[in-house]
């Protein structure tokens, strides 16, 4: 194994959280390194969705003006009303003027063209949105099912809060300017993740190379659909205030990786960096198989049990994909909230594995207890109250 295993509890306490290593192999965690690739972009993050391993993470958390993007969770709530039987393509949805004004031909921003006062089914507003990148298609989308934008919007966050996207708030449906409106590289990625496996059948929108509507093509704004290196789909985006962006998957040789970037100063920028990017993601990995199912990596400190520690295994085998170079820089650490509470039963997930490359979380992967340890004696829950009493007095 090229790596040791320390044991990091997280500590809670009201006002404070602290952070715990002890180290079970003499392991330090290494200095701060350069990457193991560059980019031009401000904000990046790859995955390899096979193996759910983070290739690569800059300023994955930090919030930016969404643009376009946003239009992926747009997307979604339409995906999911369709699939719970709220929606069909068949449905038809009114223009009105405010969806004509601010978001169509009126507009001069990206749009499909509808026409004031006409009714569209939904899966022509689907791929107007998708493919056109349409405005004037989420407005009508967004007040077709909710009523008002507004409204739609607190359906856009309903969702993201069920998703896991703590880095993400939505004003509205286009991703046009708005104060609050932002999203973050880790939560699109997650995002764009979900669409592919949740709803198969509407991703295939997302490789369409052009839609007409009103008597006017335009194509798919993806630049890497064209690039035949497998790319079948996401979305662009683009403010004064991020630079050019763009989410996007490629399916090659068995594997799948997605791509969210953003702070590029143009277009062709952005191509060209999510190409390199994908590129090296595909090239510059193979694949290890770490550990076995069932597999004792560690102990946890128990909190009144009568044993002081239980030992912690993995749930699954562990395979994960390795950097050809810089495999010296990989770290692993088993996180827990702790100390847990006895009793503790056998099976009992309480703990995670995180390996790390460098100083970027590049994969979790659930640890659960390896015995049962029930509660101690008055004695040792005595000394257990006292020990954690002293330490939160430390912590305070």
């Amino acid at each position: 194994m090229p790596f040791s295993i320390v044991t990091a509890a997280r500590w809670r306490h009201p006002f404070f959280a602290l952070t715990l290593i002890v180290a079970l192999a003499c392991a330090v965690a290494p200095p701060a390194r350069a990457q193991l690739f560059e980019t031009r972009a401000e904000q990046a993050m790859l995955l390899d969705v096979g193996s759910g391993t983070i290739l690569f993470a800059k300023n994955p958390d930090a919030p930016i003006p969404p643009a376009s993007l946003a239009k992926l969770m747009t997307m979604e709530v339409v995906f999911h009303a369709l699939k719970m039987g709220r929606l069909t393509m068949d449905d038809t949805f009114l223009v009105s003027e405010n969806a004509w004004r601010t978001g169509g031909a009126a507009s001069g921003t990206s749009t499909m063209f509808a026409e004031i006062n006409s009714e569209i089914r939904l899966e022509d507003l689907i791929k107007g949105v998708i493919v056109q990148s349409a405005n004037d298609g989420c407005i009508i989308i967004a007040e077709g099912i909710a009523g008002s934008e507004a409204a739609f919007a607190q359906l856009m966050n309903e969702r993201a809060s069920e998703l896991g996207l703590e880095g993400s708030n939505f004003v509205n449906s286009t991703g046009l300017p708005a104060d609050g409106q932002a999203v973050t590289m880790r939560d699109l990625i997650t995002l764009a993740l979900h669409i592919q496996r949740t709803y198969p059948e509407f991703y295939a929108f997302y490789s369409q190379r052009e839609f007409t509507w009103n008597g006017i093509t335009q194509r798919n704004r993806n630049p890497l659909l064209p690039m035949e290196i497998g790319a079948d789909g996401f979305k662009t985006g683009f403010t004064e205030a991020s630079g050019y962006a763009i989410v996007g998957s490629i399916a090659r040789d068995g594997r799948r990786l997605i791509v969210a970037m953003s702070g590029l100063e143009s277009e062709r920028m952005r191509a060209e960096e999510a190409r390199k990017m994908l590129d090296w993601g595909m090239r510059a990995f193979e694949p290890h198989s770490l550990f076995d199912a069932g597999d004792e990596l560690g102990n946890v400190r128990l909190y009144g049990g009568e044993l002081g520690t239980v030992p912690v295994r993995l749930i699954d085998p562990l395979t994960v994909l390795m950097p050809l170079t810089g495999q010296s820089s990989l770290r692993a650490a088993i996180v827990f909230d702790g100390p847990v509470p006895a009793p503790v039963g056998e099976g009992d997930r309480i703990a995670d594995l995180h390996i790390y490359f460098g100083d970027e979380l590049a994969h979790s992967a659930p640890l659960e207890a390896a015995q049962s340890v029930e509660r101690g004696p008055i004695h040792r829950q005595a000394l257990d109250a006292l020990l954690e009493l002293a330490i939160g007095w430390i912590r305070t």
